[in-house]
């Protein structure tokens, strides 16, 4: 079966977006003579700049010792890749952090029960078409004949598959086309970059780019890989949003150290994005650790080696959760607020969240209106208490407001700045100062658009 991996030009509609990545990946055979194509543009490298090198192109396969695939199964309409996995060659240190609707789908549970009895996992796979949320005993059933279907194929147990399931809620997963090409997927593992972003692709759904990255930094003296993928446009707000992710890791780090690593990650990234305010049923990242690349085991008590660790994953679960923001339904920009001199970095990201969060400071971008008087009100009811005569509002390089007073500035720039930045898809800058602590905190939301409605007016019809 071969692959052909090239760059094309965008479609007139995407063009304009700043950073976009287009790379094409296309198989001339799914099995059943039709072309299939993984056509998806790849979003920005949005990984933060730090001790470590980005890995251009990179994903879930640049640890050693993974292998993904993507491919089209027959579970949703059309001809796009719906079916993803990625497996560790060896028993990998699991760790999961799950949506806290309650409401939550089969796979949430089922994943959150096999991470309480055990450590080590092998596989994740993923299916795109129906979410499996709200589906009663016969969804539970049917991600446990997934995940034991999955495992007969590898050689492994049931409980060494883990699931992620996204789409429509309230349907059930299409089990005849899943279970009919379980052994197809497994024949087509790779370990290239292509395997992986095909892998990245099949798990999208509304989305108008994948979300890929990852990176590589030196942790005592050991070279270690960190990547990652996700999913997610739209239904997306902390705890976390319709989003689905899957970081790989091959340092060698213990059970513990790496579920602690794992949820302060998406502490400061997946929980700091919104859209627009709705929490998933099926919010899951999953992180596997395989320690292929040697060297002491990382632990809780092993200082710099842990916060390093700890950076990395965190900046690959940044780069992850901005890639989502960027591509929010109907989205012109991404926003990054960073609300800094907080006593707390929790009051901090609080507050942060509101102001990414507000609809109206949302459409206030999206018109190119710089009205501070939203981003001031976000972070009054945000349940931060802060010295109002303290406040400070920057909208990129314009000065709003200072020590609590509104501030002359120039509308007219003001406003071309937003404008500017939106014609290309860029990031708009909101900087907030409520006092002189020590700690920052960030979050990241997108503008709100007329196409927003449109989508999701729309969505299963």
């Amino acid at each position: 079966m071969s692959a052909l991996c090239a760059f094309a030009p965008l479609p007139a509609a995407k063009r304009g977006r700043v950073g976009i990545r287009r790379r094409v990946v296309r198989h001339a055979d799914d099995g059943n003579g039709r072309l299939v194509a993984f056509d998806l543009p790849a979003a920005p490298i949005l990984v933060p700049e730090g001790p470590w090198n980005r890995v251009e192109g990179g994903g879930v396969t640049t640890p050693m010792g993974f292998q993904a695939a993507g491919m089209m199964a027959g579970m949703r309409a059309g001809t796009k890749a719906d079916l993803s996995i990625v497996v560790s060659d060896v028993p990998a240190q699991a760790a999961g952090v799950f949506t806290l609707n309650l409401m939550a789908a089969a796979p949430v549970i089922y994943c959150k029960q096999v991470l309480q009895k055990k450590d080590t996992v092998r596989a994740v796979l993923i299916n795109a078409g129906q979410a499996n949320a709200a589906t009663g005993s016969a969804g539970w059933d049917d991600s446990l004949a997934s995940a034991k279907a999955m495992a007969e194929v590898l050689g492994v147990e049931q409980d060494d598959v883990l699931l992620e399931s996204t789409g429509v809620i309230g349907k059930r997963i299409k089990m005849d086309a899943l279970l009919r090409e379980i052994p197809t997927i497994a024949k087509r593992l790779g370990r290239d970059q292509v395997s992986g972003e095909q892998a990245a692709i099949a798990i999208t759904t509304t989305d108008l780019v994948s979300k890929s990255c990852a990176l590589e930094v030196d942790i005592g003296g050991s070279t270690v890989r960190v990547g990652g993928m996700a999913k997610g446009s739209g239904m997306i707000h902390p705890n976390m949003a319709t989003m689905l992710g899957v970081i790989t890791c091959d340092a060698h780090v213990s059970t513990s150290a790496w579920r602690k690593i794992l949820s302060n990650a998406v502490t400061n990234t997946f929980n700091q994005m919104t859209v627009d305010g709705d929490t998933s049923t099926n919010d899951t990242v999953i992180g596997l650790a395989n320690g292929v690349a040697g060297g002491e085991q990382i632990t809780e008590d092993s200082g710099a080696a842990f916060k390093n660790l700890e950076a990395a994953v965190t900046a690959v679960c940044e780069g992850c959760a901005k890639a989502i923001a960027w591509d929010g339904e109907g989205a012109t920009a991404l926003i990054e607020v960073t609300v800094s001199g907080a006593e707390a970095r929790s009051d901090a990201n609080q507050i942060a969240r509101s102001i990414a969060g507000s609809s109206l400071t949302k459409a206030a971008v999206f018109g190119h209106d710089p009205n501070w008087g939203r981003i001031a009100c976000a972070a009054g009811y945000a349940g931060i208490t802060f010295c109002t005569d303290d406040l400070r509002i920057e909208l990129g390089p314009h000065l709003l407001m200072e020590k609590g007073q509104p501030m002359e500035f120039d509308v007219k720039a003001a406003s071309s700045y937003l404008k500017a930045t939106c014609s290309e898809h860029g990031t708009v800058a909101i900087n907030v100062s409520i006092g002189d602590g020590p700690q920052t905190g960030k979050a990241w939301g997108c503008d709100l658009s007329y196409d927003y409605v449109k989508i999701n007016a729309e969505y299963t019809t």
